[in-house]
């Protein structure tokens, strides 16, 4: 079982797999600040100065007036934070697009070197083409 472990543990996948996430975890806080910093801004300048991640409604309990959603939060408020829920959307819109450009930008890469050797396969003569050649040149040879 330990050898299996070792061998499951030792496939590129795995490894590829476990790079990506640490990647990815690194990724988030980029577009987290991102969406808070300068999208959630734009957002708010077009609606009117409204900051949409700390929206929210209390359904619920005690909560201070005009309170942020954290002190709302701390108060024991049970609160339907919707503006936090709408930055979730924006930063898995964000994430899935530049997954989407980057698996895009790979695949052409991928195509451009698959296209690169299908060129090269195709520049040399065929093997039909190769036992013609030397077909003719035996014949060409003077006969003993």
């Amino acid at each position: 079982m330990i050898k299996e472990f070792k061998d499951f543990i030792a496939k590129g996948n795995v490894m590829d797999m476990a790079v990506g996430i640490i990647i990815g975890a690194a990724f988030t806080a980029i577009v987290t600040s991102l969406v808070s910093d300068l999208i959630n801004p734009i957002i708010g300048l077009i609606t009117g100065g409204t900051d949409f991640s700390d929206k929210y409604w209390v359904l619920s309990g005690p909560a201070p007036e005009n309170a942020s959603l954290q002190a709302a939060r701390d108060a024991g408020a049970n609160v339907f934070a919707y503006g936090a829920f709408f930055s979730a959307v924006i930063n898995f819109l964000i994430i899935a697009f530049v997954v989407f450009l980057l698996v895009k930008a790979v695949n052409r890469i991928k195509d451009a070197a698959v296209a690169e050797k299908e060129e090269e396969a195709v520049a040399g003569p065929s093997s039909e083409e190769l036992l013609a050649q030397i077909r003719d040149e035996l014949r060409a040879r003077p006969q003993v």
